[in-house]
């Protein structure tokens, strides 16, 4: 993995630039997938001219435009940043697409042998992908809090209102709309009624504040492992093992950890494997031989196509926002 730098047209358009190369064959969409909070995230666009993000970086907000990728050993990917967190979000670049992403393990010929035939099918059609790693805890943490316990659809709802009220616009040479979400200081002055309006119940509304008590000590957790950020985030009341999982998947671009308890999940892992639903622990056992690697395998798992039936109960959409 190698860091050059960006050709001077590029550089001369941003803040800081520069153009990365991942040593082998990448796909730009399917490693910012995961970092979406839905096709209309306020902090995040894809745009015929790349992936456009808005965060706040060490030094200050950001706005980070990535575009490129292809097969072969000579693709590449060019980032450019505008704001005052510009030098930061080029630093994290590597990082970002995956640069400490090691399929070696699981493409390992032993390793492989064992996988299901859906499993290696799906690999072999997607040796460009990569798991990114953002190593940003208040930024996908806020959003997975929201989602606990509810559908996606009020989720997402309510976090797109908190960010057209608390977020601030994207710097520099951004796309219209484009925001920047709440630093930790910013979240936690949210009113009560805020959290109403956006259909945030106050046991999730309650534990986005308690998390964020200790927001630096939080980010901290970026330098740790994923285990162990896993783990230290199940200290806090309100975040369990779900919770941790969702936001190492992004924050560390964790390879192991299962979002135990998801609606879907366990169904889906079940129906692609054994042609059978399974609960949570049934999906554990499904996975257990293929510890260390289970996210990759079900990341491959929906990029293989496979749909698990849909018949059956759907979890009714709750909306208390004018009660």
């Amino acid at each position: 993995m190698t860091i050059a730098d960006a050709p001077p047209v590029v550089a001369a358009a941003a803040d800081a630039a520069v153009r990365w190369h991942p040593g082998g064959s990448f796909r730009l969409d399917q490693t910012m997938f995961p970092l979406m909070r839905g096709n209309a995230d306020p902090s995040f666009a894809a745009h015929s001219s790349g992936f456009w993000m808005a965060f706040t970086a060490p030094s200050g907000p950001v706005t980070l435009r990535l575009s490129g990728g292809g097969l072969g050993v000579d693709s590449f990917v060019d980032a450019q940043a505008w704001g005052p967190g510009a030098d930061d979000a080029i630093a994290g670049v590597p990082r970002l697409l995956g640069a400490d992403d090691d399929w070696s393990a699981f493409d390992d010929p032993a390793f492989h042998a064992t996988l299901p035939r859906l499993v290696t099918e799906s690999r072999r059609r997607n040796l460009a992908l990569r798991l990114p790693s953002t190593g940003r805890m208040v930024d996908s943490l806020v959003p997975t809090i929201l989602e606990q316990k509810v559908t996606t659809l009020e989720a997402r709802r309510g976090y797109r209102y908190l960010m057209y009220r608390y977020g601030t616009p994207a710097p520099g040479k951004a796309p219209a709309g484009l925001l920047v979400p709440p630093t930790a200081r910013q979240w936690l002055a949210v009113p009560s009624w805020e959290w109403h309006k956006a259909g945030v119940g106050p046991q999730r509304s309650a534990t986005v504040m308690r998390a964020l008590q200790s927001a630096v000590a939080l980010e901290r957790l970026a330098d740790l492992n994923s285990t162990q950020a896993g783990a230290k985030l199940q200290t806090i009341p309100g975040i369990g093992v779900w919770t941790a999982a969702e936001v190492v998947q992004r924050t560390h671009g964790c390879p192991d950890s299962i979002s135990v308890g998801d609606y879907h999940l366990a169904a889906y892992v079940g129906y692609a494997l054994t042609g059978q639903k399974t609960d949570d622990s049934g999906m554990l056992e499904l996975l257990e031989p293929w510890h260390g690697q289970r996210q990759r395998l079900v990341r491959m798992l929906y990029l293989s196509g496979f749909r698990k039936p849909t018949f059956g109960p759907r979890m009714t959409v709750q909306d208390h926002r004018g009660h």
